[in-house]
């Protein structure tokens, strides 16, 4: 009986160690950016982001929410890609972008949905006046959803108030982007 308390009372030492080491190497900056915010795709994302004159941290930050880094991605409504751009939405793109020979499998190809993703991205903030909220909000939700709400509700191209926005999931979503734009900005440096 002894041995046994023994054994379980070092397995749960041994639990607690295990527990706050990787609470601990979990808060690390080396951590953080291998494993939570890394910078994929750094030079296509580099590029796009100053040819838009887009923050790339927060093309980052859309693609860490929207796919996770994953290229090959598919939601279950369609979208596709880093940046899960709607096979509808890419073929608006691709026609605004005057790209030849464009079908929605090149969606996978992280050099065209990185730049139409920043691309789209860009045209948000043109016509919501750079505010962070409502670009987001309509790359989530549709910029449609978006004038309609600022109608409907009176907002204002300086609107602040995320626990506003109707659609549950781009709150949730919104908030989510901010929250990896802001971690993006501390790890690495704000950009502008």
């Amino acid at each position: 009986m002894g041995f046994l308390r023994s054994l379980i009372k070092g397995l749960l030492i041994f639990a607690v160690l295990a527990v706050t080491a990787f609470i601990i190497i979990y808060h690390t900056t080396w951590f953080q950016k291998k494993f939570l915010y890394p910078l994929p795709y750094q030079e296509i994302v580099s590029d796009v982001a100053q040819q838009y004159e887009v923050d790339p941290h927060l093309v980052y930050a859309v693609i860490r929410s929207e796919s996770k880094y994953v290229p090959t991605a598919t939601s279950p409504k369609g979208a596709r890609g880093l940046m899960q751009i709607m096979p509808e939405t890419g073929a608006w793109i691709a026609e605004k972008l005057k790209v030849a020979a464009y079908n929605e499998d090149k969606l996978y190809d992280p050099a065209v949905n990185l730049k139409f993703g920043t691309w789209y991205l860009a045209t948000l903030r043109d016509e919501f006046d750079g505010n962070p909220i409502l670009i987001l909000a309509a790359y989530n939700g549709g910029r449609g959803n978006v004038k309609q709400w600022k109608e409907k509700f009176g907002w204002k191209n300086d609107f602040s108030n995320i626990d506003q926005i109707p659609f549950s999931e781009t709150r949730i979503y919104v908030h989510n982007v901010l929250a990896a734009y802001n971690q993006y900005n501390k790890l690495y440096g704000a950009t502008r």
